[in-house]
C-alpha cells in the first residue's frame, strides 16, 4: 500500500553526483523526475538534504574552529543544496519550495509547520534545509525528527548501497543483504552503519519504520514510497 506522506533523505555526496564537491544539476533534474513518479501516484514528498558535498560540521571541528561554528557552516551547505536543489525541480516543472531551520529570509523561507504543511496540500514537493537548526545533530536526526512532525509515515534513506547488508559488501564479497531490520538489532549492532544510532534511536521510540535504500535507480523512489519492497526495511 502507498504511503500518504513521505519524508526522502538525501546526503550531499549523492546531490554531488559526477563531480567531486558542489551540485549536479543533471541529476537533480532526474531525481525530480523521479520524485515526480511519487507525488502523480498522490503521495506528497518532503526532501531533508544534507550538505556533505560542500561542507562537514563533524570534519571540520579543531584547529581553531569550534564544532559549534563547524556545525553551523555544515547547515549552511545544506541551505545551498536545498535552493539550488528547488530551482532545478520547479525547472523541470516539478513544483517545489525550499524551506530553512536557519534564519536567512534573503536567501529561503523559514520553516514553519504550518508552512510546510500548507506547501506539501497545495502539491508541492517541500526540500528542508538546516538540519534540527541546532549543532551536535546530524541531518539524519533531523530528518526523522522533520518526518515525525510533518506526520509522515516512513523515512527513506537514500544509500550508495541498495539495504543493509551482515558485512560491508565494499570490503566483503560474501556479505548478504538483509530485508527486514528490528530497530533493537539496527541499534545495537555496530556493525550496521547506514544511519547514526540517535536517529535509528528517534524512529524506534515512535515505531517510525526507515527503508534504506539505492534512491540512484530508476523507479526505486516510486517504489519505495509505493510500499514495495525495495531496499531494508528497519521497523
Amino acid at each position: 500500500m502507498a504511503y500518504k506522506r513521505v519524508l526522502l533523505k538525501l546526503s550531499g555526496e549523492q546531490l554531488a553526483g559526477k563531480y567531486d564537491g558542489g551540485i549536479d544539476a543533471e541529476l537533480g533534474a532526474w531525481l525530480a523526475n523521479e520524485v515526480a513518479k511519487v507525488t502523480a501516484a498522490g503521495t506528497q514528498v518532503v526532501i531533508m538534504v544534507g550538505g556533505g558535498n560542500y561542507a562537514r560540521g563533524a570534519q571540520l571541528a579543531g584547529h581553531g574552529i569550534g564544532r559549534v561554528t563547524a556545525d553551523n557552516i555544515g547547515m549552511l551547505a545544506t541551505m545551498m543544496n536545498a535552493i539550488a536543489l528547488a530551482d532545478v525541480f520547479n525547472h523541470v516543472d516539478i513544483t517545489a519550495r525550499a524551506l530553512t531551520n536557519i534564519k536567512a529570509d534573503q536567501v529561503a523561507d523559514q520553516f514553519t509547520h504550518r508552512r510546510a504543511v500548507s506547501d506539501l496540500n497545495k502539491g508541492r514537493v517541500v526540500i528542508v534545509a538546516g538540519g534540527i537548526g541546532r549543532p551536535y545533530l546530524t541531518t539524519d536526526t533531523a530528518a526523522v525528527s522533520l518526518a515525525l512532525e510533518l506526520d509522515c509515515e516512513v523515512v527513506l534513506k537514500a544509500t550508495k548501497v541498495d539495504g543493509v547488508y551482515s558485512a560491508d559488501p565494499a570490503h566483503n564479497p560474501d556479505a548478504l543483504k538483509v530485508e527486514n531490520v528490528s530497530f533493537q538489532q539496527a541499534v545495537e549492532d555496530n556493525a550496521i552503519k547506514v544511519m547514526d544510532k540517535a536517529a535509528l534511536g528517534l524512529a524506534m521510540e515512535h515505531d517510525l519504520p526507515i527503508v534504506i535504500f539505492d534512491a540512484m535507480q530508476e523507479n526505486n523512489i516510486a517504489q519505495a514510497a509505493g510500499g514495495k519492497p525495495v531496499g531494508t526495511k528497519i521497523s
